[in-house]
């Protein structure tokens, strides 16, 4: 058996493999509010073979979202629409997982295909808030306004009752955005953070807020579910973020109730240029951080082929291969997959109303 097909067992949570759907914004909901795109998106990915299939960066606040049209989790009517969605999940064999993000200085912005810029006030968008007063840069021009340290607890406690809801709407699987340039890598990152209170300058203090956000969803999550985060372990800048910086904080992480890191990075500034974009390139970092951390990895970025994704599970790079733009191109990538892995489980991966009718290419 392909090791890509193995089953993947955290808490009492079992994958059927280790491909796992990464959370993809689809920029489709009405005030937070997943509907029948989401359903179908989501759902044809589970009927198509993957193990982990994970909703959108899904806000914990209104003004938490990056555009009007962010998936949200901020209203007790929003639980049902995603209850939906994640039943039809587990019918299909997919563990159902979410990821809570607020976007920070990121938000109010217009839909990438409307241009990916700030949405002033006055024209449906609002103010934003961020670990300090620091614009974004490129299209994201508006200051946010420098969080208080009861904006700071409010925050918190959103994520914690956002949790709450992703458990009554029987999602299994929580992730945390960390990442991408959003609020809690903006804390996480000199280059986004300037303050000079207990929540900034020193590493001890720029990390306060993602220790301080983690322990608290971990009171509330259950200890039989996984919880993880997504954190951006470089920024590729120099000032910013670094790998080392990252191995210790996940550490810490860990020693927290993390069980699983979802390694990305970057995002924090527009600024990419020393970004080395290549075929698996997050893979020495997703393999290092798992050794020297002690604790599962799931990883991305430009993860494509089916011999690629394996030989990342296969040689413990890391448990789990996260995959965005390849799912949409093709729902059914694991199914192709294990056909040209030769693993025997390829006919098993289609629902049986598709598999009576398929036949091997």
């Amino acid at each position: 058996m392909a090791s890509l097909f193995q089953e993947f067992r955290l808490k009492d949570v079992v994958l059927r493999n280790r491909i796992a759907v990464s959370p993809m914004c689809q920029y489709s909901s009405d005030n937070g509010f997943p509907n029948d795109w989401h359903f179908v998106h989501l759902g044809s990915r589970a009927v198509g073979g993957a193990g982990l299939v994970m909703v959108e960066a899904t806000a914990v606040t209104p003004e938490g979202r990056i555009s009007p049209a962010d998936s949200g989790i901020y209203l007790d009517d929003h639980v049902e629409p995603f209850a939906r969605i994640s039943r039809f999940l587990k019918q299909h064999g997919a563990v159902p997982g979410i990821q809570l993000a607020h976007a920070g200085r990121k938000g109010s912005a217009s839909k990438p295909w409307e241009g990916n810029s700030h949405i002033e006030t006055d024209n449906g968008g609002w103010e934003i808030i961020a670990p300090s007063a620091v614009p974004f840069g490129g299209n994201l021009t508006k200051a946010p306004r420098e969080m208080s340290l009861q904006d700071i607890a409010r925050v918190q406690e959103a994520f914690v009752v956002a949790a709450k809801r992703a458990l009554a709407a029987g999602f299994e699987w929580l992730e945390l955005h960390f990442a991408h340039g959003y609020l809690a890598h903006e804390f996480y990152s000199p280059l986004a953070n300037h303050r000079t209170d207990q929540y900034g300058g020193s590493f001890e203090n720029r990390i306060r807020f993602l220790l301080e956000t983690f322990a608290a969803v971990r009171k509330v999550w259950p200890e039989r579910f996984p919880l993880t985060a997504r954190l951006s372990v470089t920024d590729w800048i120099e000032g910013g973020v670094t790998v080392d910086d990252s191995v210790e904080l996940v550490r810490r992480l860990k020693t927290a109730g993390l069980d699983l890191l979802d390694v990305s990075h970057g995002s924090v500034t527009p600024d990419i240029s020393k970004i080395p974009w290549g075929p698996g390139f997050m893979v020495p970092a997703a393999s290092r951080i798992r050794r020297e951390a002690a604790i599962p990895t799931a990883v991305g970025w430009q993860i494509t082929e089916p011999q690629q994704a394996e030989e990342v599970v296969r040689d413990r790079h890391a448990d789990l291969v996260l995959l965005a733009r390849e799912m949409l191109r093709d729902p059914y990538w694991p199914y192709h997959a294990a056909l040209e892995l030769g693993d025997e489980k390829a006919q098993d991966i289609l629902p049986v109303q598709y598999a009576r009718a398929v036949k091997k290419r």
